[in-house]
């Protein structure tokens, strides 16, 4: 197949793994608490990640960065937190939309963290994002939801583990990121889990081991999508999942999204273009 084929192939997986996390959590926040659901996820994708190092090589979680692990996993974790938070009071679309706006904070986070420059696109990448982010909210014009602003917060703690993940990509393999990142979260989930635990029921189970196979293979579709062709493709493909998220709300929940939560995601979208097909030209001159 073409490698826009291919791409395409491996971004309808990440677009239904999300879907279906969404969906999934959304259920399983009616048996279980937050912290519960996280620890399951991790639990069940820590034991899928042993069994690939099994079938590979061990050796390879040997990292020499452990520190920033720990730091990419806790944000990570609190990234998650309000992700399910916000999946449970507002529209999932709406959750969806906001965390559009984790490539502007990973800008700017990149910029303290790696000493990367803040070039002219990426400057209006920033500004069309948080003017994306005031469309989708409104404040003042609409109440806004506290969920909302939590979901806002976690775009933040998303770009923080974007920005850990690319610092530790220069030496550790994708799969040693996916083993700390279930080994570490998983003792972080038990401590508030246990202090809150609810019996899981028999309906829980197979909601719990959705939640964590697709956690995993958004994570793995995305990156061999990347790894097929340019980000300026990949990048509208991922925007899908808006308008499909939007449909599955409305048919199993009735959600209702306003217009403006539609046209504040492509306002995001398209700074994050610009950005990155101003830096790919700028590459190409140089």
């Amino acid at each position: 197949m073409h490698p826009v084929t291919q791409a395409a192939f491996w971004m309808s997986g990440a677009l239904v793994s999300l879907g279906a996390m969404a969906v999934a959590t959304r259920e399983l926040s009616a048996f279980l608490s937050i912290s519960q659901i996280l620890f399951f996820r991790s639990a069940f994708g820590l034991l899928i990640i042993i069994f690939f190092l099994f079938r590979t090589n061990w050796r390879q979680v040997i990292s020499p960065q452990l520190g920033s692990h720990f730091v990419r996993n806790l944000s990570h974790l609190c990234a998650q937190y309000t992700w399910i938070y916000g999946i449970i009071f507002i529209p999932m679309a709406e959750v969806f939309a906001i965390e559009f706006t984790a490539p502007v904070w990973t800008t700017i986070l990149a910029a303290i963290i790696l000493k990367e420059r803040i070039t002219y696109p990426r400057v209006i990448s920033i500004v069309l994002g948080l003017v994306g982010v005031l469309l989708i909210v409104r404040p003042g014009v609409a109440l806004v939801h506290h969920a909302a602003l939590v979901v806002l917060g976690g775009a933040v703690c998303f770009a923080l583990a974007y920005t850990m993940t690319k610092k530790i990509s220069s030496t550790d393999t994708p799969l040693c990121i996916l083993f700390y990142m279930t080994a570490i979260q998983l003792p972080l989930t038990l401590i508030p889990s246990a202090l809150d635990w609810q019996p899981v029921v028999h309906q829980a189970w197979p909601l719990i081991a959705v939640v964590g196979v697709v956690a995993l293979t958004a994570h793995y579709c995305m990156a061999r999508a990347m790894k097929m062709t340019d980000a300026t493709i990949v990048v509208p493909m991922d925007f899908l999942r808006l308008p499909l998220i939007a449909v599955v709300g409305a048919m199993l929940y009735g959600e209702k999204v306003e217009i403006w939560v539609f046209v504040g995601a492509a306002v995001i979208l398209a700074g994050n273009m610009f950005s990155i097909k101003m830096e790919r030209r700028a590459k190409k001159k140089s």
